[in-house]
């Protein structure tokens, strides 16, 4: 697998605050990798840094093998950045803004057509002639992702894409990100977990500047098998039969009416509250397995 972006062990101080400390992780070429942390762990000042904008400390990143350099934004022509706010001018409409931006990069006439078609279709935009002063955060959003990708990039980076947009804006926004990443590696930071799960290959989670887990989410949730399990009972004296048994091990209990749920157990511990149940004598109403989520894991990993 090739790498697309590669951090190694970076470094960066404001002042007596150590942003990133350490750093490093990799994203594979033509994946969607979600960028997790709290607000202030570090994940937009690295996303400037692998754009040019911010000078390290100590470190190195390369994209596609080619050193990014401070200042100098030659690896940015494989990029596309989408900012969690992107701005334009509220004047014009989503074609003439592309137009604008395709002039600026240098593009043929040819290729900004051609191109400004495909994107505005891409992003459902294309029966939408209104200026942009008057389009929704979402709308927006989508323009933001059209002009990112007008230059038809390798890369596409984006800082909290799905943010206060409505559950239907999101899933537009999500969308449009799965449809590209067959020819777009995607990187993008989110505070919304469930956005990861739904389209994420892989994950990095930071955690006041380093890289505390990152992985392929199924893999992830494999290792972190750990789940609950919840077991409703027919009526309350089964429950407290079960509940009494010197044969139940030492795990965290949840009680609710005629339901308990045991927590942090494996595969071992499920075989051993099924034998329980079957020596008791008690048949549950219900009995499922509450695997791990990756808000659970995310939890875990960055607790204090």
């Amino acid at each position: 697998m090739i790498n697309a972006i590669e951090v190694n062990s970076l470094i960066k101080t404001f002042g007596n605050n150590k942003v990133l400390n350490g750093l490093s992780f990799n994203v594979l070429q033509n994946s969607i990798t979600g960028f997790l942390g709290a607000n202030g762990a570090g994940k937009t000042t690295t996303m400037n840094i692998i754009l040019g904008f911010l000078k390290i400390d100590s470190g190195e990143i390369r994209v596609f093998n080619e050193k990014v350099q401070f200042g100098e934004t030659s690896t940015n022509k494989y990029i596309g950045y989408l900012p969690d706010v992107p701005e334009f001018y509220g004047y014009m409409t989503p074609r003439e803004y592309l137009q604008l931006c395709g002039q600026i990069t240098g593009l043929s006439e040819r290729e900004i057509n051609d191109r400004s078609d495909k994107l505005i279709q891409l992003v459902g935009l294309e029966n939408d002639d209104r200026r942009v002063k008057g389009f929704s955060r979402g709308m927006k959003q989508r323009l933001g992702i059209a002009q990112a990708l007008l230059n038809q990039p390798k890369i596409l980076i984006c800082d909290e894409p799905t943010s206060a947009l409505d559950p239907a804006g999101r899933k537009e926004i999500l969308n449009i990100i799965k449809k590209i990443s067959s020819q777009t590696t995607v990187l993008f930071s989110t505070h919304i977990l469930s956005d990861v799960e739904a389209i994420c290959d892989q994950v990095v989670i930071l955690n006041k500047g380093t890289n505390v887990l990152s992985g392929e989410i199924p893999k992830l949730k494999e290792i972190n098998r750990q789940s609950n399990i919840e077991i409703n009972f027919f009526n309350s004296r089964d429950k407290q039969h079960f509940l009494k048994s010197e044969k139940i091990f030492n795990r965290t209990i949840v009680e609710d009416k005629n339901k308990v749920i045991i927590e942090k157990i494996d595969e071992n511990d499920r075989k051993k509250i099924m034998g329980e149940l079957y020596a008791l004598e008690i048949f549950p109403e219900e009995m499922r397995v509450i695997e791990p989520s990756l808000e659970d894991i995310f939890l875990e990993v960055t607790h204090e």
